[in-house]
């Protein structure tokens, strides 16, 4: 069973709306936001969450390299074997929280991370393309979110067991 870390905004967490912008960076082992429609996703690819981490946005601009440097250690200390940082959908603090976690991540473990947002996050997903996988994902309320989360695990998975994901990404990814 691959083990699988998921990082949110206080929103997809479900512990703040758009305006609790300064939630502190928390853990969780209950298995919250989008993780909870995905489960159905990540039992196919013997996928399970043993971690979801968020922050507000606010929290998050405040001090960057912070919040980012614990999740990435948290991710190490956790043994995770994939993280999944998304879906952010058209949210752009949280797109480049999800991006710069799954990049740091990537350059600074030997764990494969991946973001997942829409393309209305123009200037993360033009930033971090080349550095981190990003899963195309829906806008808020369009439709294809079902298809971005099981893209999202099926990546995650197929990461984390070492397999050539280069067709998969050129046919999912930005």
């Amino acid at each position: 069973m691959k083990r699988i870390m998921m990082v949110y905004d206080q929103i997809q967490a479900g512990a703040g709306t758009k305006d609790d912008k300064m939630v502190p960076l928390k853990a969780t082992k209950e298995v919250v936001g989008p993780a909870v429609m995905m489960e159905r996703f990540l039992k196919k690819n013997d996928e399970k969450v043993i971690a979801c981490v968020y922050c507000g946005n606010g929290t998050y601009n405040e001090n960057p390299e912070e919040i980012i440097r614990k999740i990435t250690a948290l991710a190490a200390k956790l043994k995770a074997d994939a993280v999944i940082c998304g879906p952010c959908f058209n949210y752009a603090d949280y797109a480049a929280m999800a991006a710069a976690a799954a990049e740091s991540i990537v350059k600074n473990t030997d764990i494969p991370a991946v973001a997942c947002m829409s393309k209305e996050n123009a200037d993360t997903i033009s930033a971090f393309k080349d550095k981190v996988a990003i899963v195309k994902g829906p806008k808020k309320g369009e439709t294809g979110l079902n298809e971005a989360l099981e893209n999202l695990c099926v990546l995650a998975g197929q990461m984390a067991d070492g397999k050539d994901t280069a067709e998969l990404k050129s046919r999912i990814c930005y």
